[in-house]
Formats: C-alpha cells, sequence, structure tokens
C-alpha cells in the first residue's frame, strides 16, 4: 500500500468514525421506559460458527468466526488452518491506530503457495470495529487468500462499499486475547526490504486450531 493510498485510507476510517459517534450519541440520548422488562438490553445473537486460537509468541488469541454471514470467507480461513498453512508465519505489518495483519510469510518475508482467492463478502453487515477479525486482499475485490488482519480502531470506513463498490470483509471477532492483540499493535516497527510497519522483533503465529468441548469461549 502506498503512503498517498494509506493516508486516504485513514481520511476515510476518520470520517466513518465520526458517523459512528454521531449515531452512537443519538442512540444514547434517555428514553422513557414503561418497565423493568422494557429497560433490559436485548441479548447479543449468537454466532454460529468455529472458535480458533492464533497462538502467537506474544500470547494466545481467541477469534470467534462469523460463518452464517461470510460463509466463503470462513471456510476459505479454515481451510488454511486444517493445511497448517499459518504456522510459522509473522504479523508482517502493524500500525497501531488501524490494525495488525499477517497469515501470508515467513520472518524472511517469503510467502507461500496459497489457495485460489475468495469471493469478497463485505456487503455482510459486519463491519470493522475494534477486534474483529477482516481479509486481507489487493485492488481487486475478489483478491483475498491467506493474510488476514485485527483491526486495532473503528474502521468503519472500509466497509462496503468503501473502494470500486466493495470493502474488507469481516468474518469473526476476538473472543480472548484482546490484551495480547493491544501488545501487538504496540510493539516498534520500521521499513524492511521496501516494506512498511515492519514489526523489528518478528511475532510469529506458532499454531492455528479450531477449539472444541470445555475449551471454548463462552
Amino acid at each position: 500500500m502506498t503512503i498517498a493510498f494509506r493516508r486516504s485510507l485513514l481520511q476515510g476510517i476518520a470520517l466513518g468514525a465520526g458517523a459512528l459517534l454521531l449515531s452512537g450519541a443519538a442512540l444514547a440520548a434517555p428514553q422513557e421506559t414503561t418497565s423493568d422488562a422494557a429497560a433490559e438490553a436485548p441479548a447479543a445473537p449468537v454466532v454460529k460458527g468455529p472458535q480458533v486460537a492464533i497462538k502467537t509468541t506474544m500470547g494466545d488469541i481467541v477469534v470467534q468466526l462469523d460463518e452464517e454471514r461470510a460463509p466463503k470467507t470462513v471456510a476459505n480461513f479454515m481451510q488454511y488452518v486444517k493445511q497448517g498453512f499459518y504456522k510459522g508465519t509473522i504479523f508482517h505489518r502493524v500500525i497501531d491506530g488501524f490494525m495488525i495483519q499477517g497469515g501470508g510469510m515467513n520472518e524472511k518475508f517469503e510467502g507461500r503457495k496459497t489457495n485460489k482467492p475468495v469471493k469478497n463478502e463485505s456487503n455482510n453487515g459486519l463491519s470493522n470495529q475494534p477486534y474483529t477479525i477482516s481479509m486481507a486482499r489487493e485492488d481487486h475485490p475478489d483478491s483475498a487468500t491467506s493474510q488476514f488482519f485485527i483491526n486495532v480502531a473503528d474502521n468503519s470506513g472500509i466497509d462496503y462499499p468503501f473502494y470500486k463498490g466493495s470493502g474488507y470483509t469481516v468474518f469473526g471477532k476476538v473472543v480472548r486475547g484482546q490484551e495480547v492483540v493491544d501488545k501487538i499493535k504496540g510493539v516498534m516497527v520500521d521499513d524492511v526490504r521496501g516494506m512498511q510497519n515492519v514489526p523489528v522483533t518478528p511475532i510469529f503465529i506458532k499454531s492455528v486450531t479450531v477449539l472444541k468441548g470445555d475449551k471454548l469461549v463462552k
């Protein structure tokens, strides 16, 4: 991503954050209630999909995947998980105030052979909010393969229909290990081999595994 494009991207994110803040203020306005039951907040919807543990050299991150609203993207990600693809890859791009990105190359910045790109599902109602996980991609909307990123800010500016009538597909959220994400986003970064925002000390993904039974985060 060029500096100019990243600047425009971050500007879009700032505008999206402002709009979200406005709508949040409207929702926070006091309202009359007729009963205690009416005042109770509705229960959070149950997300259907597997939970995976991303074990890194800075700690473990558990992600709840949303296969109902991003079925193709979750299936694509799970294919890489089952292949053991992510073992030994790094978080190669970290921008505090934006996101942490990984899942595509080793510490020598060597890529790996990937599967076919997945169809973009950014128009699924999910937003690039803090601690959500999304697919990284190239300019073409349907170019995502193995790389993913975890948002560390309100990045609703890159939601559908951000660019060329598409956005960045959200397909889950962090349900445990938010503090690990926060540690990663704050590491020292530098420019390495023409790449920007690379952690000075490599952050490895040791494994990505599916959680079951009593290992699941409730």
